[in-house]
Parts: structure tokens; sequence; C-alpha cells
């Protein structure tokens, strides 16, 4: 701890709260780091699953080489070797109902050539199907993705609809264009370089949790797990204590907090805070095969189209399904959904030789805020009307959809306002 700094106590260990903390400690300040769960990294982490006998994701996160937050923070860690991809961006797809197989292949550099290409644009698209996407960089708060391009063809059914899937987590019609729009300034639209796909070689947890957790320990600021806040004890405009229920942290004159839980908590902690409502469920499906998968030319994810789940993610024998915006399936047993995902698994993997396998259904319900117009508009900046207290999570304005790597800049964005205010005084 620096001479005349105080203690900023973080709550919430997922990767909010554990990439500010991480930043923080790096830059020599006392943190004290408290998780009302048993384990950390909230919706990125990874367990080892009774009936699977092996190490599985609590949900399946694609991430893009665009993500310069969260190569960072692996960076800052020890764990920048941790994820695996092509050395080029190339995204396969499936459809179902045709059967047709293609591939979505960015060139390098700005101009988008690719789109001049038949193989490396969606089948069945011409060049002018393209043009509704320079609408986006100047779509209003109140536009949705299906405001500004055909809701039909080709192009909405095998990239648009997927597309803001995958980001948004709804569907066109609801979802933020210019949340849609954030992502694909950063990726698409600066070339292959910026949008190569890139998932863990083990496990979320393996790669953001686990290594963040030891540092942390190194740096003598482990997380103190089962500490859930129940109450912000407030003096004026100052937090002076943090209830824990059964004991109390005290909060001196110098010290400072970093609010990093869910929307829906922070509105109960804070007096007066504005958090978008919650979004819709994601359902995800995991196998274990008899033996590895081996990708497709060494792509480690397929969408599929004209399907119940919307991506497929594989590493090594373990094969992942996505469903987002699941609706009424996510009401679904496990005992029905599991043998029906296996059937489009086997078709799209050519796998209908083997028997169904294992499978494991996890239903993450409120996975994400509401990322429509509505929802974008109520998301709170990282300051608050609190002299000491600021607020981290993938639900606050980062400019960003509900992602790993959003997730980590409000956290970087949250020490990097605490670093600011420390400069200054």
């Amino acid at each position: 701890m620096r001479a005349g700094e105080g203690t900023i106590h973080i709550v919430g260990a997922g990767l909010a709260g554990l990439s500010a903390a991480v930043r923080l400690a790096t830059e020599g300040h006392d943190v004290a780091v408290y998780e009302g769960a048993g384990q950390a990294g909230g919706r990125c982490r990874s367990f080892v699953d009774a009936k699977l006998g092996c190490l599985i994701d609590n949900g399946n996160h694609l991430l893009m080489s665009a993500n310069h937050a969260a190569l960072s923070f692996l960076s800052e860690i020890g764990a920048q070797d941790s994820l695996i991809g092509p050395a080029r961006a190339s995204y396969p797809f499936y459809d179902l109902q045709s059967g047709r197989r293609w591939r979505l292949r960015p060139n390098r550099g700005l101009v988008p050539y690719w789109l001049l290409d038949r193989e490396r644009r969606v089948p069945d698209t011409k060049l002018s199907d393209y043009w509704p996407g320079l609408r986006f960089p100047s779509a209003g708060p109140e536009h949705t993705v299906a405001d500004l391009v055909p809701t039909s063809g080709p192009l909405y059914k095998a990239f648009w609809e997927p597309l803001t899937l995958a980001a948004l987590n709804t569907t066109p019609d609801k979802g933020s264009a210019r949340l849609l729009w954030s992502v694909l300034r950063e990726t698409f639209a600066r070339g292959e370089a910026h949008c190569r796909p890139l998932i863990a070689r083990e496990g979320l947890g393996e790669s953001f949790i686990r290594p963040a957790l030891g540092f942390l320990e190194r740096k003598r600021s482990p997380v103190q797990f089962n500490r859930r806040l129940r109450r912000l004890v407030m003096n004026g405009k100052r937090v002076v204590a943090l209830d824990f229920g059964s004991t109390q942290e005290s909060a001196g004159d110098h010290d400072c907090v970093i609010l990093a839980v869910r929307a829906s908590q922070a509105a109960s902690l804070v007096p007066g805070l504005i958090v978008p409502d919650e979004g819709e469920t994601i359902v995800n499906a995991h196998y274990r095969l008899p033996e590895p998968v081996m990708p497709p030319e060494g792509q480690p994810v397929l969408g599929l189209v004209n399907a119940d789940a919307h991506w497929i993610f594989m590493r090594g024998e373990i094969v992942s399904l996505t469903i987002s915006a699941a609706g009424e399936l996510a009401d679904e047993p496990a005992e029905s959904l599991l043998p029906r995902l296996w059937k489009e698994t086997a078709r799209a993997l050519e796998l209908q030789h083997l028997p169904e396998p294992p499978g494991r259904l996890i239903k993450e319900k409120r996975a994400t805020f509401d990322q429509s117009p509505a929802g974008v508009a109520r998301r709170p900046g990282a300051e608050t009307t609190i002299g000491n207290l600021v607020l981290a999570g993938d639900w606050t304005d980062t400019g960003l959809p509900a992602t790993i790597e959003g997730a980590i800049r409000s956290g970087h964005r949250a020490a990097a306002l605490l670093l600011r205010r420390n400069r200054r005084a």
C-alpha cells in the first residue's frame, strides 16, 4: 500500500471486479476484493461436471482479436497464451435446412474487398445487399438493427440475424443498432486482423479466472468468498462502511469502493441508481464425445442457420452449443432438448455414426442486460453521486454489449478513474 493512500474495496469477483483489482494491484494499491458466491468469475467460469466427468464452461463465449482489453488483462495475469484460434479470420456456417456450407472470409485492410468475391461472402447475395450496413455509423439511439437492414433474404438469415443474436443476445427487431455498430466498428469494419475468432484453450476459468486469483494472491490481495454485501453504510455523500450482514468493513477517509455486481444488486444498494432491465436467457448444451473433434480447417466455431442452436464451439472432445435469446426453448426440459440439439450437432459436424453422447444443459437466466435501445438508454456511467463509489460491470455504459470485453473494459475504466483521482489529490 502506498503511503497516505487508503484501501480500494472491490465488491464482486466477476471479470469487471477482477480486472479492476488486477490493474490497481499492479499500480501498487491496496485492494480488498469481496465475492458473495463461493467462487469467482460470475458467468465466466469453468467447473468439473460430474455427469460428463470433465471441465466445462458455464457458458460459451467467443472473443475476437480486436478485444484489446481482454488480451491486455490476460497479459497482466500471465495467461496471454491461453486462447486459441485460426491464423486467419474465417467464419464457417452450415444451413441445416439446405445442407449448404460456406465461409465468411474478410480480407486484410480497411477496404472490404471480400464482399466482391462470391466465395467469401454469404451465398446468393450480391454486393448491393450489403449497402444497408453503411447506415450503422449514423444510427440514432432509438434505432434497432431491423430498422436499418432488410429483414428477409439470405443476408439477413445468414449474417445480420446470427450476428445480432451472438453480440446482443436478442433479435434484430429488438437489438440496438448503435450497440451492434460498436462491435462492427472494431472488428469487421477494420479488416481481417481484427476479427479472428478466439476461444479459451482449456476453459474460461482456466484462462481468465484462475490466473487472476493467483495474481491477486501473489499481491497479497486474495478474494474473500461468501461475503455478500447487504448494505452500503453512508455518511452524507460517502461510503463509510460495507455491511456484509454478520460483519462490517470500515471505509476510511481515503478509502474508495468499486461496486462490480449485477445491475439488479447495484440498484438495490445505491439509492436512485437507474440500471437496464434484465435481458433474455441463453441456453448452452455441452457434449463429451469419445474422442476429440477436429474442427474444420482449425476453426473453433461453426455458425448454424435454420437450427435451434446458433453456434457450435469445439474444444478437444467437448462440443458445446449456444442458443441466444432462447425464448420458449429455455422452458424445455433437458430430457427432450439435449437429444434434439445432438441431432443438429451430428449433422453439422458429420458425426451421425456416433450414438448420442453424455450431455449437460445449462440455462443462463438473465444472462445479459436488456440490449434494446430502451435498455441501453438506462446504462449508467462509472461515476456516481457518492464521492468514493464507482461502478463496474458490462451493464454500465461501456459502449459495448454485455461481453467479456465489455466487462473487462468497465473494470479498467473504474480503475483508471480512481487512479486519476489519486493523482489529482
